[in-house]
């Protein structure tokens, strides 16, 4: 009978814990969402009061905001690979949260590998399935629309990211901004990067370094030259640290070479 009643009383203990601690965890969501009214403009203090590392344990958010100020009040359809939490389903989802509040007109979705429907909610919503799986990328934008915004803050290695922008790019829409995070590992060989190879290695910014010269493509001197999509659609590459941001435009500028090299063939 003690064994029983010590039983019993553990387990009564330790559902009032547990309701304890859900309605701390209820009570925090209620006061951040009364804080995230009040800083509504503001990422870097949206990012701490919804917990994203974007702010702390990145210094992301400064230019997040020096680029996306200008849609902020837009309707807006934002697309983020990686919800974060790992394997449940119920962590993460910090980071579509302080997008849905920042941008209080936009339509938030998120991609994770893991099954994260728990944080669907009005304007946001979740997919499961793989950033590198080309089929299941454009069903999601079929089911969307071109994003506006394009954040991948996914798997981070590189196959994963050369294969997302690969597909996802010219799905953006027109004049949209898509993000890279966490380039580090392009330089860390467990996510198939590399410190030696600087310029020809099969990474994200090996790539992204490549695109900044398609902007100046028709300066080139090469003979019969075609552009391409890349160097067509691309207007701006914004470097920082571990950080990339891509404008997508129209990139038809031309060139006055022919004021400098008249008469000579530079390029179709």
């Amino acid at each position: 009978m003690t064994i029983r009643k010590n039983g019993f009383d553990f387990a009564k203990n330790e559902l009032k814990r547990r309701l304890s601690v859900k309605q701390r965890a209820l009570w925090k969501k209620r006061v951040a969402r009364h804080l995230a009214i009040l800083y509504s403009s503001n990422l870097c203090r949206l990012a701490q009061i919804y917990g994203s590392d974007k702010w702390g344990d990145h210094s992301y958010c400064p230019h997040y905001q020096r680029h996306f100020d200008p849609l902020r009040k837009k309707a807006i359809t934002l697309l983020e690979i990686g919800i974060g939490g790992c394997d449940d389903p119920y962590e993460g989802g910090a980071s579509l949260r302080l997008w849905k509040r920042y941008f209080s007109r936009g339509r938030i979705y998120g991609i994770d590998i893991t099954d994260k429907s728990p944080h669907n909610e009005n304007r946001i919503h979740t997919f499961k399935g793989d950033q590198s799986d080309e089929n299941f990328l454009r069903r999601v934008i079929d089911e969307i629309g071109a994003p506006d915004i394009i954040v991948d803050d996914g798997s981070h290695f590189n196959k994963h990211v050369l294969k997302t922008f690969e597909v996802l790019f010219p799905l953006l829409g027109d004049n949209g901004i898509y993000v890279i995070e966490d380039t580090q590992t392009s330089y860390w060989p467990p996510f198939g990067g590399t410190s030696e190879n600087l310029d020809d290695a099969p990474t994200s910014m090996c790539m992204l370094k490549k695109l900044v010269d398609g902007l100046n493509h028709a300066e080139y001197i090469r003979p019969g030259f075609i552009p391409s999509y890349y160097d067509k659609h691309i207007v701006a590459v914004h470097f920082y640290h571990n950080l990339v941001f891509v404008e997508k435009g129209l990139n038809d500028e031309g060139s006055n070479k022919g004021q400098y090299l008249p008469g000579v063939v530079l390029s179709a």
